[in-house]
């Protein structure tokens, strides 16, 4: 079945690179215009515009931090005077540090809460009115270290636990006015992201072996089950956090 988003709008944070890119992409190939903001990676962003907009739709490529709120007041004031609308945000822009819980100092901590959940509340505040009256999608990317217990990830899986929570409260909230509010959550997946890891090469190694589906998540699989949640289809899917991981998590 072809999903159609031919004539939405709409914006990826962190969409320059990674499952953001694979996001932008996909949507953009379903016919939707992107905006993808960026912090530091600008000839990539360029790169990807230039991708986007190769598929025949608009792209516009928004340097910001999302962490500080006059840049992202400049950001949704860029999309309102070249879009005039919002239909799909989709947070996916993170950070933080990944050290043993008893290292993390107050500073970690907080810059870790701020980019990967405090976002989430003024990026929905802004997007939401922007939204055409009795609709809208709303995706938040997280990790299975919500869930799950991982080494030196203490600090960024408080951080996607408190994602996920806030998910569900804004679906209660935004459900009545026509938005749907969800979240996927990936497993391992090779991006630039998993670099910092130190145990990365035995998460590369052992990943497929205990993997029902046999192999590592890739972005385009997260950026499939996106596109599943912003169309028609997911119309009744309201505050769920989608595991997109091969059945890695559901072995004990």
């Amino acid at each position: 079945m072809e999903i159609s988003l031919a004539g939405q709008y709409v914006l990826v944070t962190g969409g320059s690179r990674g499952i953001g890119r694979a996001i932008a992409l996909t949507l953009a190939a379903a016919g939707a215009n992107v905006a993808i903001n960026y912090l530091r990676h600008a000839q990539r962003a360029s790169d990807t515009q230039a991708e986007i907009e190769a598929r025949g739709v608009r792209c516009l490529a928004i340097r910001a931090n999302v962490a500080d709120l006059d840049d992202m007041e400049r950001m949704f004031g860029t999309i309102g005077s070249e879009f005039g609308r919002l239909d799909i945000l989709v947070s996916n822009a993170a950070s933080g540090v990944l050290r043993p819980a008893m290292e993390i100092t107050p500073r970690h901590w907080q810059w870790t809460m701020d980019i990967n959940a405090g976002t989430l509340l003024p990026l929905v505040q802004r997007s939401v009115p922007m939204m055409p009256r009795g609709s809208g999608k709303i995706i938040a990317v997280s990790s299975l270290g919500a869930i799950r217990a991982i080494p030196n990830y203490s600090a960024v899986g408080a951080s996607k636990a408190a994602l996920e929570a806030l998910v569900r409260h804004l679906a209660l909230e935004l459900a009545p006015r026509g938005i749907n509010v969800n979240a996927v959550s990936a497993g391992v997946v090779d991006t630039e992201a998993l670099k910092h890891f130190p145990n990365r090469a035995e998460l590369l190694a052992n990943t497929p072996m205990r993997t029902p589906a046999g192999r590592l998540t890739e972005p385009q699989d997260v950026a499939d089950a996106v596109l599943f949640l912003v169309s028609p289809l997911a119309r009744m899917i309201h505050g769920q956090t989608i595991v997109v991981d091969g059945g890695y998590s559901i072995l004990a």
